[in-house]
């Protein structure tokens, strides 16, 4: 809990976690409006895991981009700018007036995203060399915090506003004022690395990224995965009400905040790799527990596999950011361009496995790929990083 408590009482810390939360405060407001766009248009999970595609898209093409404008600007004012566009950005999916239109706006979104997302965790990768502090986990805590507080915070404006334009809109305004306020506390951070004019180097180092890559693309498959479909889940076929739809999400965003506040001292107790390891054997082992299709079974199975899930991402970011020789913003873009595109494309397959099969199949899906991480973790990284 020393990287929580140092969050807490230094604004320069907790800033930039509070990107993180930003983040997904709008991006759990959004998911909670799945149910009502499929109604909208009229959708099937196919077409809606197609609308997902294009911001899986948008992320594909901004991220090989970022770590230029970050040289350019420093991650602090990329940071800042990120953040504020894309809660601005979030609003227009839900004025759309065809899904034609729909697609489009979720491509905007897209790019905005992993702008931001490469550019937060660049931010604070590069804190944590400058100051020799760790937090990194506790910021992707952050991360899942704002998922539960948009969810939850959404779950009551939904009955009281009904009209997610004027929900979402609420939502960014807040976001965008609290964000321009404290951003004074991180916008001046650039990485000395960038500074220094070391890039050239990174293409020796490049090999330790493939199998940090491979575990981020299947780990944020499932965390997008869950987080785009858990509320659909349990709407279509455990058959609660829409407005408690979210509550496997919340169940899943709020362990998801426990394990990574407590994810910076494990890893220090245990280790990278077999925290990495534990992770992927209880998130695989909870997805059983999802498949009951039982109410209450199904919300203690997101819980847990939030649980497990917590810790991987933060770790594997840690150890791109901390490649010798490479910028930090280089290093993080590998990792998360791979895995944040996962993190979209997993919307994507599971409504193509639901379309064949079932959406409780498409979750039976997730257990097996992260098993796959497992043994990827277990036989490549741990060669690597022992």
């Amino acid at each position: 809990m020393n990287s929580l408590k140092l969050i807490l009482s230094n604004p320069a810390y907790f800033a930039p976690a509070w990107v993180f939360a930003s983040l997904n405060i709008v991006t759990g407001t959004w998911v909670l409006y799945l149910p009502h766009i499929k109604v909208k248009f009229g959708l099937d999970d196919a077409q809606v895991g197609l609308a997902l595609f294009c911001i899986a898209l948008g992320i594909l093409i901004a991220i090989p981009f970022v770590p230029l404008i970050n040289k350019k600007m420093g991650e602090g004012q990329s940071t800042r700018l990120g953040i504020i566009l894309f809660a601005i950005a979030f609003n227009f999916p839900f004025l759309a007036s065809s899904y034609t239109l729909l697609c489009a706006y979720l491509f905007l979104v897209g790019l905005l995203t992993g702008f931001t997302d490469v550019s937060m965790n660049a931010l604070v990768a590069t804190i944590e060399n400058k100051n020799k502090k760790a937090f990194m986990s506790a910021a992707h805590g952050f991360f899942s915090l704002g998922g539960f507080v948009g969810a939850g915070i959404g779950i009551i404006l939904i009955s009281l506003l009904d009209n997610p334009s004027i929900h979402m809109a609420i939502i960014s305004i807040i976001v965008v004022g609290i964000n321009l306020f404290i951003s004074r506390y991180y916008h001046h951070v650039k990485d000395i690395k960038f500074i220094e004019k070391k890039e050239k180097r990174h293409y020796r180092s490049i090999r330790p990224f493939i199998g940090l890559s491979l575990v981020a693309f299947i780990i944020m498959i499932s965390e997008g995965a869950v987080e785009h479909w858990s509320n659909l889940f349990l709407f279509d076929i455990v058959k609660v009400s829409e407005s408690k739809a979210g509550l496997g999400f919340i169940a899943f965003s709020l362990c998801m905040t426990l394990g990574r506040l407590l994810g910076d001292g494990l890893s220090e107790k245990v280790g990278t790799i077999p925290l990495i390891s534990y992770g992927c054997l209880l998130s695989a082992a909870a997805g059983l527990l999802i498949m009951s299709a039982q109410l209450v079974s199904s919300i203690i199975g997101f819980g847990i596999f939030g649980l497990g899930l917590s810790v991987i991402i933060p770790e594997i970011y840690r150890l791109a950011g901390q490649t010798k020789g490479v910028p930090t913003s280089v290093g993080i873009s590998i990792v998360s361009g791979i895995g944040f595109t996962g993190f979209m494309i997993g919307p994507v397959l599971l409504g193509f496995i639901s379309s064949l099969s079932s959406l409780v199949w498409s979750f039976g899906f997730l257990s097996i790929a992260i098993l796959l991480a497992f043994v990827i973790n277990t036989i490549i990284l741990t060669r690597i990083y022992r």
